[in-house]
């Protein structure tokens, strides 16, 4: 018997191709969720299971006591999208790559007059141990029920706050710069400039936790090329393996020794070579343009969706195909992700009034199409 950890929708999914899923009962369902992010390549992609099956029949595994050939190339390979000299740890999960980064910021900080606290923004999300939650920055995160929670951790509700709340005990600021589970809301890009420029003259370390922001989801392959920043330290996961667990910590100063932090299964052959293929993938999609047209063309559709329904959405919000649509009513937003479901379309939420859109990165122009369609129906039905 499972855990009663989740709510689960009534239905269940037995294959998949490209962005479309097929149930038991043989329907079939638009992806525009991508597993939360995950599959930016979406399901069943034949190259990534071509890596698979071949890294399956040579090794699978003997721990980081020995060098493992495919996590050096994956880690050069990141440092090198990076633009710089960043090293690399690989972990199984976002949470893990942000747990990584938080030892990362109280080793700096320690060096630096034993500097201990990290500070992160209302409506942040950064996992589910027990330091990730104390690290989010929503009070429904933080029930009684788990408590107590670790010290040192505190958050603000906007980046002018982080600022004049800094001290001689910070050690670092950790920010999405698209909140993922806090609206779809992008920062404001002349406030984190200045943010970065004021941690980088104090010695403070600036964190961007790009689990569900990065990877190429916001059109770069870290969002914060498009704020036209350097973070100290970077966290991935999701869209870096398409499906298999891998969460990785990219850090540009050399601050851990060894011993100072490790995992058994982080970095193993299969999600490295898996990773290291995607990424190839997804470079030679922004490369040729592809990416950027997608993109183009998934703004419009939802533009035009907004404006057809403006009596109940209020604007579009996000970047790239990190997409939302703030809902007027927050009672309805639940309506229409369960019309969307009965009308084979699969769309999530984010806070307590957008409707979230994570298509895979390379969707078509046939399955945007239906799932545009199908979604439009979804909404007359939810309307009524």
């Amino acid at each position: 018997m499972l855990m009663n950890n989740y709510l689960r929708a009534d239905v269940g999914f037995v294959r998949g191709y490209g962005a479309t899923l097929w149930d038991e009962y043989g329907k079939d369902y638009i992806d525009f969720a991508s597993g939360i992010g995950v599959c930016a390549l979406g399901h069943s992609h034949k190259g990534v299971a071509k890596i698979i099956s071949k890294q399956s029949k040579t090794l699978l595994h003997t721990s980081n006591l020995y060098n493992i050939t495919p996590q050096s190339k994956l880690a050069d390979k990141i440092s090198n999208l990076l633009g710089g000299e960043y090293e690399l740890f690989f972990a199984n999960s976002g949470a893990e790559a942000n747990e990584c980064a938080i030892k990362l910021a109280r080793k700096f900080g320690y060096k630096q007059g034993k500097k201990s606290e990290i500070i992160s923004l209302a409506n942040s999300f950064h996992g589910r141990t027990i330091a990730t939650l104390a690290m989010t920055g929503q009070d429904k995160f933080h029930p009684d029920d788990f408590a107590p929670y670790p010290n040192g951790f505190k958050f603000y509700n906007s980046i002018d706050e982080i600022i004049e709340n800094l001290n001689e005990n910070t050690a670092a600021v950790i920010i999405e710069l698209v909140q993922g589970e806090g609206g779809i809301n992008p920062l404001d890009k002349a406030k984190v400039q200045e943010l970065a420029k004021i941690l980088n003259q104090k010695n403070i370390l600036l964190i961007t936790d790009e689990v569900q922001c990065g990877v190429y989801r916001t059109g770069e392959f870290i969002t914060a090329k498009l704020y036209e920043i350097e973070p100290d330290i970077i966290t991935f996961a999701k869209g870096l393996g398409n499906g298999v667990p891998i969460g990785a910590c990219a850090s540009k100063k050399p601050i851990f020794a060894p011993g100072d932090h490790g995992s058994t299964f982080g970095g193993g052959f299969l999600v490295t070579s898996v990773a290291e293929y995607v990424l190839n993938e997804l470079e030679n999609l922004k490369n040729s343009g592809k990416l950027d047209k997608k993109i183009s063309k998934f703004e419009k559709k939802l533009d035009k969706l907004v404006k057809e329904n403006s009596d109940i959405f209020e604007k579009r919000v996000g970047l790239g195909l990190m997409q939302g649509i703030v809902v007027k009513d927050s009672n309805l937003l639940n309506t229409i992700i369960l019309k969307a479901l009965e009308c084979g379309v699969l769309v999530l939420r984010s806070g307590s009034n957008t409707l979230r859109f994570l298509p895979p990165l390379n969707l078509d122009k046939k399955e945007m199409k239906e799932g545009f369609s199908r979604l439009k129906l979804a909404i007359s039905k939810a309307k009524k």
